[in-house]
């Protein structure tokens, strides 16, 4: 019998082998669960395939196992906070019993009509009377919201949730997001709470890790192992696809016709997102970028005659999207793999370069 595949190229899926972020994990999970939180809300960021959606999953999973905490996905549109009280509403029994016996939420389509009872006029006045109930039986209520960005729904919600943990109540919110659209809603009017919340973002895998992983799942040899972990350059979504077809591939050995399968995935579900989103500035740098794994910004403005004024812009967002690391002063590096093989033939396709 064929043993199952243990890697997986679907996003969000926590696959059978995978590198768990155990710091990150731990200090979030340590932090909620102790009596007196220092933080009741956390960012996870990062471009897509980087993890955070797994990561996010992990801790669910955690606090689901534990009887005095209540986890709710949600998602950022238009009704969030009545779609939390309806999920409190329907997935937990000391809330349910409670709404059934002092609080009329008929006006949002929740709960039994009480004909004695006025209609409560407002959702978030509801959802603080439930939390306070909660609080009294010692459940703490977790909300996780994949997928962040700016919308009004999730800039309401995020406005209210700051008002419900000044008044010390038992609610804790976990948000992954891209960098651009954590941002975005860091830099909106009146949520300055929500820009001084600690950031967690998915820096590259532990390229030792990944190596010893393929050595053991793959039963490789330490070179091969080693060759293939860096062509991955601690990329998670990387790390999983190239692990993907090293298994399909005979003797599990990196060879081109692996690499041209990594690089179709790599295009496909990652990268074209990215090129759509780039500036024709960005594009334009990168073509001179690429060149190079690693260059100094001097060599750069050299071969684009470029200013030190034209890179400024597009040296930001290349940065914030996770595609160089500037972190050495005066040098680019290129943090996604095979970007390379990517931008010089996308840029061919579309009659950029020769």
């Amino acid at each position: 019998m064929t043993k199952k595949n243990p890697y997986t190229i679907s996003f969000g899926k926590i696959p059978s082998r995978y590198l768990s972020r155990t710091s990150i994990i731990d200090s979030i999970i340590e932090n909620f669960e102790s009596d007196v939180p220092d933080e009741q809300v956390y960012k996870i960021t990062g471009i897509r395939g980087t993890g955070k959606t797994v990561t996010l999953t992990a801790i669910e999973r955690y606090f689901y196992e534990k009887k005095d905490w209540i986890v709710v996905d949600l998602t950022p549109d238009r009704d969030m906070i009545t779609k939390l009280v309806a999920e409190l509403y329907s997935r937990v029994k000391s809330v349910t019993e409670y709404v059934d016996a002092n609080l009329n939420l008929t006006a949002f389509g929740i709960g039994v009509n009480l004909s004695k009872k006025s209609p409560v006029a407002s959702i978030d006045y509801a959802l603080e009377v439930l939390l306070k109930e909660m609080k009294k039986r010692k459940i703490r209520l977790l909300v996780a919201i994949d997928e962040a960005h700016k919308t009004d729904g999730m800039v309401n919600f995020i406005q209210e949730y700051q008002i419900l943990i000044r008044k010390e109540l038992p609610i804790f919110m976990i948000a992954a997001g891209l960098y651009e659209d954590i941002e975005s809603l860091e830099n909106t009017d009146g949520l300055t709470f929500f820009l001084r919340a600690t950031s967690y973002e998915m820096t590259p895998l532990n390229i030792t890790y990944i190596r010893d992983d393929y050595m053991k799942t793959l039963k490789i040899s330490f070179e091969e192992a080693e060759k293939a972990a860096f062509v991955t350059k601690g990329y998670a979504y990387a790390y999983q696809a190239l692990g993907k077809y090293l298994w399909d591939a005979d003797g599990h050995m990196l060879n081109e016709e692996v690499l041209r399968y990594l690089d179709d995935i790599l295009c496909d579900k990652v990268y074209q997102k990215i090129w759509s989103k780039l500036a024709p500035k960005d594009r334009w740098f990168l073509q001179f970028i690429v060149k190079k794994d690693s260059m100094s910004a001097s060599e750069l403005l050299e071969i684009s005659k470029a200013s030190h004024s034209e890179w400024s812009e597009p040296r930001n967002r290349l940065k914030d999207k996770g595609i160089i690391d500037v972190k050495t002063r005066g040098v680019i590096t290129l943090r996604l793999p095979r970007f390379r093989e990517f931008v010089e033939n996308v840029m061919f396709i579309e009659g950029i370069i020769d």
